[in-house]
């Protein structure tokens, strides 16, 4: 790979980790869901105007929106409003590729190899770990919410992938318009019309650059560079870069937020990155043992 392709994947993990940070800059002035709202609005206006709708069924991007947009966003954001620390919520939202993996196994009929298991277990060791050290900043209701969000995303992977070979960056910014209404109707219901127009005015350039940068540099850039990369790398070259995203999630909320980083988390890091790493890679350094032959 090329140094400036390496460059540019370390980049959008980089910034897909610190986002989590942003989300908690942007969140101390505005309420979660109206974030939502915005987040997924200026995703859409203006890019639907420069990309294509991709050719899917408008059913399927509406599901894509509502699990991400709705149950993977809305929910994060719920959470990392005092109930779960940043580092903590980009490390316990990967565990999306394990509900993604049994989603699999339970609707397309998929078959779980030995090493995944192993690694799902590493994780949910992990995630044990975090359980057992809930406090003041990361609440069980927090990590139940993050743990949710997990599950949607796995959802919203599934539909993505019915939607076959098409433009990821167009899919995502024309699915961000079926994320839009409900997210308003339930901004407008948790949050209130009055913390909404008090919110709005308060904000200040701080807030809506969080914001932007949820839309473009979040969404718009990293989905479009990654997606970019892999047309021209095979993807076992660019997908294990993902496993990034916690630790720079992680790094930044200790150096820009504070977030304490004690051994009980280092560990439980530990374990849901090793078990990411033995899903990902264990099925290519361990094979499964194969079939005897028939007679």
């Amino acid at each position: 790979m090329p140094l400036r392709h390496l460059l540019l994947a370390i980049a959008v993990v980089a910034i897909w980790g610190s986002n989590f940070v942003v989300i908690k800059v942007a969140l101390a002035v505005l309420p979660p869901m109206l974030l939502a709202v915005l987040r997924f609005a200026i995703a859409f206006v203006p890019a639907c105007f420069f990309l294509q709708r991709p050719a899917v069924g408008w059913k399927n991007l509406a599901g894509y929106g509502l699990f991400v947009g709705v149950g993977q966003f809305g929910l994060l954001y719920l959470a990392m409003q005092g109930h779960i620390s940043p580092g903590l919520a980009s490390l316990v939202i990967q565990t999306q590729v394990f509900f993604t993996l049994l989603l699999a196994v339970r609707l397309a009929g998929e078959r779980v190899l030995p090493s995944q298991w192993a690694g799902l277990a590493l994780a949910v060791a992990g995630i044990a770990v975090i359980v057992m050290h809930t406090d003041g900043a990361t609440t069980p209701l927090g990590l139940a919410m993050v743990l949710a969000a997990a599950f949607s995303w796995a959802c919203g992977n599934l539909v993505g992938k019915r939607a076959g070979a098409v433009n990821m960056l167009a899919y995502v910014v024309w699915s961000s318009a079926f994320a839009v209404p409900p997210l308003l109707v339930l901004a407008l219901v948790i949050d209130g019309p009055d913390r909404i127009a008090t919110a709005l005015a308060a904000a200040d350039a701080g807030t809506w650059g969080a914001v932007l940068w949820q839309s473009f540099a979040n969404t718009l850039f990293g989905y479009g560079c990654w997606a970019w990369l892999l047309t021209r790398h095979p993807a076992a070259r660019i997908v294990p870069m993902a496993l990034l995203v916690p630790v720079f999630g992680m790094g930044a909320s200790s150096w820009l937020l504070g977030e304490a980083l004690p051994g009980w988390k280092l560990g439980a890091a530990a374990l849901v990155l090793a078990g990411l790493a033995i899903n990902l890679f264990g099925p290519r350094f361990l094979p499964s043992r194969p079939k005897p032959a028939q007679d």
